[in-house]
C-alpha cells in the first residue's frame, strides 16, 4: 500500500537527518508540515540530530565538568547529585558523602551513591555525619540557614502555598547569593505563579552561576517558552539535550517547539527558516563563539567590534545580580537581559558592517554569554576565610580561599585523640580513624559513641575512608596531616620488623613447609592477623605456651596465604611454615605477645660426612613411608585431609636451611606431645634429626606388633 505524501516526505527527513543532512532534512520537514498532519512526537529524529551537532562542535570532552562550587567560600562542601552546599550530610559506606534529602529522593535506585555506583543499604537508615554537620554550623552558619530556609520553601510549595514557599527563598538568596539552586527553584515558583519575568531573570542566574548545569537550563527554557520567546526556549532545550541526550523533558519540549516553528513557516523557502534553524543548519555552536563559525563571515576587525560588544553585553548582565529584590514577595520584575539589548543599540551598530551586524542579532538571539568571566563575588563575611588581597582590576582566576582559623581539634578522633588518619564514617554518623574502629570492633561490635549495632560493617569487613574529610584535612590542615602520617609511616615501620618485637601467635606447634590452618576469634589476635596484612609481611611467630615464660624458646614463622572472615568478625587463616627461630627476648604488645628472635638453620657437612648423611636420609625416608601406609585408611584420609601428601625426597639435602621437606611433615603427623616435638626445631644438625625420627619410628612399630 502506498504511503501518503507527508508520510514518504517524513521518512526521507528522518533519514537526511540521521545522516547529518541538516538542510535537506530541514526543508523536507518544512514540507511536511504543510499538509498538517506533523506531529510533535514525530520530531525525535530532528531533535537528536540537532543535539549531535552540537556536541560535536564542541569536541570530545563535551560536556565540560560542572564548576563545583566555583567562586563560592564552600567549595569543598557541595553536594555531586544537586551540585549545592551539604545540608544535612550524610555518608555513605562507599565513603562518599550527600546532603540527606538527595538520598532520600534517590533510595529508590539500587545504586545510590552518584559517584562509585555502589548500594548503600536501601534498608537503613540514613544519619547525618555528625562531625560534618557541627563543621558547617560552625564555619558556614548563613548557607546552612539558607539551605534550610530552601527545604522549608520547598515544603510550602508542595503544600500549594506559593507566596510563603517565595518569601522563603526570598530570605534565602539575601543569605546565599551565589547558590545556584536557590535561583532556580524560586524560577520554578515564580514561573507557577506566572511570574515569567522573574522566573526567566532567576534562570539566568542559576545558568550563570552553573554553565553547564542541566536543570537551570531547563528552567531558563520554560522560563522562555512561558514569555513566548520560542526560538530562544529552543536553543535552552537543544542545549540541554546536548548535555544529556537522554532528558525526556528537554526533548519533549524541544519537539514541541519545533513543530510551533514549522508551524509558522510561509511556503517552503528556505529562506523562511527561523533564524535558529538557519544557524543549526549551518552547524554553528550554540554555546560556542559563534564569530568562529564558518557561515559568521565579516573582517577580522568588524569581528573584534562585535566580541568587544558581547563583553559589555556580559558586563550589563552581571549588573542584573545586584538588582534581585529579596523583599517583599510582590515585588517589581528585575531589569532583564532583553531589555538591556535595547539600550544603545543605535550607537553600537553604527560602527559595525551590516553582514556582522546579523551575526551580533543572532547571537544575541541565541544569548551568548562568555562564562569564562566570573560574577563578582558575593559579599557573604566568613569568620573563619580569608581572602588573597588582588588588584581590584586584575584577574580573578588566581583568587583562593584560605581557611586561617580551623582547629584542628574539630577535626580529631574521640578514640585515639589525634587527628584523623584515613577517617571512616560509620551508618550511626561518627567518624574514626580506620584503625581505631577497626580495634573497637575486635571487642564489640557496637559503635564507641552510640552503641548502635555496627554488624553490617563488620560482615562487609570493607571500610572505605570518608572522600570528603580526607580531601578537607589534606587541603586545610596539611602540616599536621604530615605529622600524623610520619607517626603512622614510623608504627607501620616498626610492626614491619621481623627480628625484633615479632608478633607470636601461642597455640600449636608448627614446622616449616607443614601447612597451618587457624581459627581466629580472640580480640587480641584479630589485631595481630590484620597488622601482619596492613604491613605487608604476611608472618608472624608461632610457639607452644609456657608455663614460666608465657611461651616457649623456640618457634616458626608462618606466612598468610589467604584469610576468610566471618560476619561477627571471627576468621580462618590458611598459613604455612617458613622459618624456625630462637627467642632472645620476651615482649608484648597490644594484648598479644611479641618477641626478639635469631633465625635457625641447618649446619652443612661435605666429604665423607655427607656421603654418611645420604644413606641415612634414604633408609628412613623409607622408614618414614612404609609406617605411613601401614596406618589404617580413615586415619591416612584424615591426616591427608589436613597435611596433605608426603612430600618426595629432596634431591639435595642442604638445600634449604630447615632440611628435607618430608621431614617436617612426618614429625607434624607423628602422635608426640608438643614437648616431645620443641627439641626439634632447635636442632641444626639434620643428623641428628634423622636420628631422632628413626627411633620415634622403630618404636612406634614395635609397639604395634605388640
Amino acid at each position: 500500500m502506498r504511503l501518503p505524501e507527508w508520510q514518504g516526505l517524513l521518512q526521507r527527513a528522518d533519514a537526511l537527518a540521521h545522516g547529518g543532512k541538516l538542510p535537506e532534512a530541514l526543508r523536507l520537514y518544512q514540507l511536511a508540515s504543510r499538509h498538517r498532519q506533523l506531529r510533535a512526537e514525530q520530531l525525535g529524529e530532528l531533535v537528536a540530530c540537532l543535539a549531535r551537532n552540537v556536541r560535536s562542535r564542541e569536541g570530545d570532552a563535551w560536556p565540560p565538568p560542572l564548576r563545583q562550587g566555583a567562586g563560592r567560600d564552600w567549595e569543598v562542601f557541595g553536594c555531586h547529585k544537586c551540585q549545592g552546599f551539604l545540608y544535612e550530610p550524610v555518608s555513605l559506606l562507599c565513603g562518599h558523602t550527600f546532603c540527606k534529602r538527595c538520598l532520600e529522593r534517590d533510595r529508590q535506585t539500587p545504586a545510590a551513591c552518584g559517584l562509585c555506583r555502589e548500594g548503600d543499604g536501601g534498608a537503613r537508615r540514613l544519619r547525618v555525619n555528625v562531625i560534618l554537620s557541627n563543621l558547617l554550623a560552625k564555619w558556614f552558619p548563613r548557607q546552612v540557614k539558607a539551605s534550610q530556609l530552601r527545604h522549608e520553601g520547598n515544603r510550602l510549595y508542595k503544600e500549594k502555598k506559593l507566596q510563603a514557599a517565595l518569601q522563603k527563598y526570598n530570605e534565602a538568596v539575601s543569605l546565599a547569593p551565589n547558590d545556584h539552586l536557590l535561583y532556580s527553584n524560586r524560577s520554578q515558583i515564580n514561573s507557577t505563579l506566572k511570574c515569567c519575568e522573574e522566573a526567566l531573570h532567576d534562570a539566568e542566574m542559576a545558568c550563570r552561576l552553573q554553565p553547564y548545569w542541566l536543570k537551570g537550563h531547563l528552567r531558563k527554557g520554560q522560563a522562555l517558552a512561558n514569555l513566548g520567546k520560542t526560538e530562544e526556549a529552543l536553543h535552552e532545550f537543544l542545549f540541554c539535550l546536548a548535555v544529556d541526550v537522554g532528558n525526556r523533558t528537554a526533548k519533549s519540549e524541544a519537539q514541541r517547539l519545533l513543530l510551533s516553528l514549522f508551524s509558522r513557516i510561509p511556503g517552503d523557502a528556505q529562506e523562511h527558516l527561523p533564524d535558529i534553524l538557519q544557524l543549526l543548519s549551518c552547524h554553528s555552536r550554540l554555546k560556542g563563539n559563534l564569530l568562529n563559525s564558518k557561515g559568521s563571515g565579516g573582517s577580522s576587525q568588524s569581528l573584534q567590534g562585535l566580541l568587544k560588544v558581547n563583553v559589555e553585553e556580559n558586563k550589563s548582565l552581571a549588573e542584573d545580580r545586584k538588582e534581585v529584590d529579596c523583599g517583599s514577595v510582590g515585588r517589581s520584575a528585575p531589569v532583564t537581559e532583553s531589555k538591556k539589548d535595547s539600550v544603545g543599540d543605535k550607537d553600537r551598530h553604527a560602527s559595525v558592517p551590516e553582514s556582522a551586524l546579523l551575526i551580533s542579532e543572532k547571537c544575541r538571539l541565541l544569548k551568548r554569554k562568555h562564562y569564562s568571566e566570573e560574577l563578582p563575588d558575593a559579599n557573604v563575611p566568613s569568620k573563619i576565610m580569608k581572602r588573597d588581597p588582588i588588584d581590584e582590576n586584575g584577574p580573578r582566576a588566581g583568587n583562593c580561599v584560605l581557611f586561617e582559623f580551623v582547629d584542628s581539634s574539630d577535626l580529631e578522633c574521640s578514640l585515639c585523640m589525634r587527628l584523623f588518619y584515613e577517617p571512616v564514617t560509620t551508618p550511626c554518623g561518627h567518624t574514626f580513624c580506620l584503625k581505631c574502629l577497626e580495634r573497637c570492633l575486635d571487642h564489640n561490635p557496637k559503635c564507641p559513641l552510640c552503641k548502635e549495632g555496627l554488624s553490617e560493617c563488620l560482615a562487609m569487613r570493607k571500610h572505605c575512608k570518608n572522600v570528603l574529610m580526607e580531601e578537607l584535612i589534606a587541603k586545610y590542615l596539611p602540616d599536621e596531616l604530615t605529622e600524623r602520617r610520619k607517626l603512622h609511616e614510623e608504627e607501620i615501620a616498626e610492626l614491619s620488623n621481623l627480628n625484633k618485637n615479632v608478633p607470636i601467635f601461642v597455640c600449636t606447634m608448627a614446622y616449616p613447609t607443614v601447612p597451618c590452618p587457624l581459627h581466629i576469634f580472640e580480640p587480641c589476635y584479630r589485631l595481630m592477623i590484620r597488622r601482619c596484612m596492613e604491613t605487608g609481611t604476611k608472618q608472624f611467630g608461632m610457639c607452644i605456651g609456657d608455663a614460666v615464660k608465657g611461651f616457649a624458646d623456640y618457634g616458626c614463622i608462618l606466612e598468610i596465604r589467604n584469610v576468610e572472615f566471618f560476619a561477627d568478625g571471627r576468621s580462618v587463616v590458611d598459613s604455612i611454615g617458613k622459618r624456625r627461630f630462637k627467642v632472645i627476648q620476651h615482649s608484648q604488645r597490644d594484648g598479644y605477645n611479641t618477641a626478639d628472635i635469631e633465625y635457625i638453620e641447618d649446619q652443612t657437612v661435605q666429604g665423607e660426612e655427607y656421603a654418611e648423611l645420604i644413606v641415612l636420609h634414604d633408609s628412613v625416608y623409607n622408614q618414614a613411608y612404609m609406617w605411613f601406609n601401614s596406618l589404617k585408611p580413615a586415619l591416612k584420609s584424615r591426616i591427608l585431609g589436613h597435611f596433605g601428601p608426603m612430600p618426595v625426597k629432596d634431591s639435595e639435602l642442604q638445600a634449604n636451611p630447615n632440611g628435607p621437606a618430608w621431614c617436617w611433615w612426618v614429625l607434624a603427623v607423628l602422635p608426640l606431645e608438643s614437648r616431645a616435638q620443641l627439641p626439634f626445631l632447635a636442632m641444626t644438625s639434620l643428623k641428628e634429626r634423622l636420628d631422632a625420627i628413626r627411633r620415634i619410628l622403630t618404636f612406634m612399630s614395635r609397639t604395634r606388633s605388640r
